[in-house]
């Protein structure tokens, strides 16, 4: 179908955009499970969106088995998105994925109940998402944050910011323009960790307070030898 290969050069243009290892336009078009992933979705949610479900689930279910990328047909995906790698990617639902966002290998875009409705995350424009990633629950990923590798995410995060750790927590945050803003599976160089910068203060204070200790520890030794000298003096002068 037309719809299906419409926007597929600036896809294909994506991935030139966002991995370096992309050598020519042939190979992106026949080797990348990704753009193959993303290709077969766009039949599977049209499918879905005129009631056709079964038709959806089982095109999902045949893109799943070729490319190892498990996307709901309901999900709804912006353009220019990349799946780098993607075995193991899961997307449900209800997510929403904006344009230009990068997801690697391993992440979900789960839900945490069993209610009908949104359930699956929002993910904003140009978000990377660092591999094995866990997002889950109907929260917002503001446009251009990035959310580190293994995270689990289950708050909402603001735009621009950096999020890693179990849980999640935010460790920076920045507006820059989408293209200075990209990094390969969210790894910022030079990242400033808040928790790792608190420790690193706490581990100086008491490297601190073992040196005061140590200095009192002299001078109380110092002192108990004058004692004992004035001691010895005073026991002479008696004699």
């Amino acid at each position: 179908m037309p719809f299906m290969f419409k926007h597929l050069r600036e896809d294909i243009a994506s991935v030139f955009e966002r991995d370096p290892a992309a050598r020519n336009a042939w190979e992106v078009l026949t080797c990348y499970p990704g753009l193959h992933a993303l290709t077969l979705h766009k039949l599977a949610h049209w499918f879905w969106m005129r009631g056709l479900r079964w038709l959806g689930r089982a095109t999902s279910h045949f893109g799943r088995w070729i490319t190892g990328i498990e996307i709901h047909p309901g999900a709804t995906i912006g353009r220019r998105v990349f799946i780098d790698h993607g075995m193991g990617v899961v997307i449900g639902e209800t997510a929403e994925i904006g344009d230009d966002t990068t997801l690697y290998q391993g992440v979900t875009l789960g839900g945490t109940s069993w209610n009908k409705g949104k359930r699956h995350p929002t993910l904003g424009k140009g978000v990377v998402v660092g591999a094995g990633a866990k997002i889950l629950g109907p929260i917002t990923v503001g446009d251009g944050a990035k959310v580190g590798s293994n995270a689990v995410v289950v708050k909402d995060v603001p735009a621009g910011a950096t999020v890693v750790g179990i849980p999640g927590r935010i460790v920076e945050q920045a507006s820059a323009p989408r293209a200075e803003r990209f990094a390969a599976y969210a790894a910022v160089q030079n990242q400033d960790d808040p928790y790792a910068k608190a420790i690193q203060k706490l581990v100086e204070h008491s490297q601190e307070l073992e040196h005061a200790l140590a200095a009192l520890q002299q001078k109380l030794a110092r002192l108990e030898q004058a004692a004992e000298a004035a001691k010895r003096d005073s026991l002479r002068a008696v004699k």
